[in-house]
Order: C-alpha cells, then structure tokens, then sequence
C-alpha cells in the first residue's frame, strides 16, 4: 500500500522545527497584544465575491491562484487567500465599527492558500500573523504598525531585513496617475493579457515580475509625481513619525503590492537573503475595501508577515532562537510501584507549571535513560523499589551528571526551587 504524502506546495509542521513557527507567531503577535489590537478569528473559506471584490478581479490571486469550489448546496466558496478582506467582513458583520472607540484594533494568524508554482518560500499553504485597524484615518496608525512590525522582527533577532515604502495616493489623485499609466503602457511590447490587465488596473502591471516587462517600465511615470497635496502631507507625516521612532526605511516610488484595495500609505518587508521570494511581510492603507464589500466608508490599514519566511530570513541569517525545552524533567520508574507513585509526582509537576515527561512502555534502566537524554530533560527522577523502600527518588543533573537522593514528598519543591 502506497504512503500518502502531503499535497504538492505544502508543508507539514513537526517537532522539533515546529517550536521556531511557534516562537515567530509569538513573537510577531507579542507588540499587537501590548498595543491595544485583540485576537480575532475567520473561516478558512469564505463567500468567492468577497476576495473577487475585495483583492480585485484583476490580480493574479483572484484569478489565477484562488481556490475556488461550489459546495453540495450550490454555494460559491473560495480558501482564503489573504486575511484582510475576512477580518473586515467579520467586524462589520459583528457590528464592531458601531460599539464605541475607533479604530477597531484586531491581530489574528493562520493559515492561506494560493495556487502557486512551489518553491522555496512560496507555498501553497502558508502562515500569516496580521493585524489591521479598522475605522480612523491618521498618519500615526500607519506609523504604529509600520514600528510594531520593524519591533517583532527585531526581537527575534532579524537585522538584515529593509521597509520599503510608498503612497499610493487615492481617489482624486489616483485616477490622474491611472490615465498617464495607461497611456505609457498602451506604447510598450506587451501581451493580450498584460494590455487587458492594464485596462482594468495599470498599477498591477508595474507588480509584473517579469524582466520583459521591468525592462520597459523603466521610465513608466511614478505616482508620487502626481500625489494631491493631501497624500503629500499624509504620507510626509507617516515618513516623519517613523524617523523619530528610529525606524529606517527606503522610498520605493515603484512599491505598489499585489492587492486592488490599498490606498495612501503602502509599504513591505524584505529581506535580501531569500532570493526572489524576499519579501517577508507587508500591508497598507485600504481606505475603500469597506465600501467595496458591502459595509460603510471606514478607512483602515494592516498589515500580515509571513511566518514560513520570516523562519527562513532567521535561518539566513544564522540566527538561533532561545526556545523554551520541550521538557525540563523525565521520570525513569523502575518497577510497578515507582510507575505509580512517579506519574503522581509527574502529574503534581505539570500543575506547578514545570514541563515534565514520563517513560511509558515497558523498558529497562538503559532504554529508559536514552529517553531521557532525548527528551532534552534538565533533570531525571529514577525510582526502584530500595528507593521507595527509603522514601526517596534519585534525581540526576543530565548537565553534570550529579545524582542525589531527594524525599518523594520534597521532589516537587526541590525541582521547583532549581528551575525557578
């Protein structure tokens, strides 16, 4: 019988690399939880109008990467392929926008799907922690998760990443620029599908990746030629509030991101030691997504990092995360009554908060003791019956390798005492 495999683009999570995901999505979701953004949660599918709204119908994600299906009763559902348009749609559904304070300040992280060609660091399933505010129109919130991010990378220990940053504009000075953009565009060498797409949104074709057609946008007009003195004074603001808080970051005039929803304030995460998939995270301001599905004007921005690659932008850099061990102790019974009065002892540990592990099966001393070292195990409890008989267990320091005997009674107290 053939093994199954997972699917082609996937990837599955196992010890001990699965801790680094862990550490990263804490790490990344630690400044949200400490500025005000609470957890929130969606579907992994949702209604397909809603991302062919929302992401737009002439990006590459809604029509080429999405996964779409009819369900049994005839519905039209699509596996998410970003997080933003989901978040929106459960705030408005929940009337957030209504019960008091704005913005409406939400962090969520899990998992999305696009139909790619796999390869390193692009995936078809992929980890995002995001955050989005929802409902204000200030300089200083873009600026606030433009720092948070900066913030969560730099405690993980990244250096070597860059922020890239632009405007947008939005909708009195962006149609200017989309007219001169298309003129340019009708004058280049391109095909019948980068011509229609120019039709329906010129900005997606300066996201083109493609050498042909960088070749030709060399001197393609840039937006920020034609920002309106608003969009100036905004995104000048957003440059200022960033330099004070001592975050660098690059002007890229040409940044324009992969979604139809963003507006103003633009900006991504890259990091130059990842090849063609350099960038790591990145979001913007989205000024009209909640007109466009459905909901009132509530200007918002946000942001989403990718976890798969900010893991591997950490092993670029060579940087080893502090993990926590999986298990600080390992109980070694020897004989019935050591299991019983060691899975006790085991249990009692878990509850004071030390992470504690138990040899199961039936093994001898050796086979025991090489589950132990595996284990990782700061301290091992080794139990027979002579130890019982005396009222004591032995512990041994797997560092040193120093035993001592320690009363069953005090076993508890004394490893709290030593792992503090």
């Amino acid at each position: 019988m053939s093994i199954f495999k997972a699917p082609k683009g996937t990837y599955d999570l196992i010890p001990p690399d699965s801790a680094r995901f862990l550490a990263v999505r804490e790490a990344i979701a630690a400044p949200l939880r400490t500025s005000g953004y609470g957890y929130i949660e969606t579907p992994g599918f949702e209604n397909v109008e809603l991302f062919a709204r929302g992401v737009g119908e002439s990006t590459d994600i809604v029509t080429k990467e999405m996964y779409a299906f009819e369900t049994k009763g005839g519905d039209q559902l699509a596996l998410r392929p970003e997080g933003t348009a989901s978040v929106l749609r459960a705030a408005l559904e929940a009337n957030l926008h209504k019960t008091g304070n704005l913005p409406v300040k939400l962090w969520y992280s899990g998992s999305y799907y696009r139909y790619e060609r796999p390869q390193k660091g692009r995936y078809r399933h992929f980890s995002q922690v995001g955050a989005e505010a929802i409902g204000a129109e200030d300089p200083a919130l873009d600026a606030e998760l433009i720092i948070l991010a900066d913030q969560a990378y730099r405690s993980l220990g990244l250096r070597n990443f860059r922020i890239l940053l632009n405007s947008l504009g939005d909708k009195e000075c962006r149609p200017v620029y989309r007219a001169a953009l298309q003129d340019f565009l009708r004058g280049l060498d391109l095909d019948e599908d980068t011509l229609r797409r120019a039709d329906i949104n010129p900005l997606r074709v300066l996201d083109d990746k493609r050498p042909d057609v960088q070749k030709q946008l060399t001197d393609a007009p840039l937006l920020r030629d034609y920002l309106c003195d608003a969009c100036k004074a905004y995104h000048e603001e957003v440059r200022e509030l960033i330099t004070a808080a001592g975050v660098s970051f690059e002007d890229d005039p040409k940044l324009v991101r992969g979604l139809d929803y963003y507006t103003r304030t633009t900006f991504e995460f890259v990091h130059d030691g990842l090849g063609s998939q350099s960038a790591v995270g990145g979001g913007g301001r989205y000024d009209g997504l909640s007109e466009m599905i459905g909901g009132p004007a509530l200007p918002s921005v946000g942001w989403a990092l990718g976890v798969d690659r900010t893991v591997l932008a950490l092993e670029a850099e060579g940087v080893e995360l502090e993990l926590p061990s999986a298990t600080s102790v390992f109980a070694v019974p020897l004989g019935e009554d050591a299991r019983r009065v060691l899975f006790a002892k085991v249990t009692e540990l878990r509850k004071v908060g030390i992470a504690a592990d138990f040899s199961y099966g039936v093994k001898g001393l050796k086979g025991a003791m090489k589950n132990a070292n595996r284990s990782g195990a700061r301290y091992t409890i080794v139990a027979g019956e002579r130890d019982l008989a005396e009222g004591v267990v032995q512990l041994k320091d797997m560092e040193s390798g120093e035993q001592t005997a320690v009363g069953v009674n005090e076993i508890v107290a004394e490893l709290e005492s030593r792992l503090g």
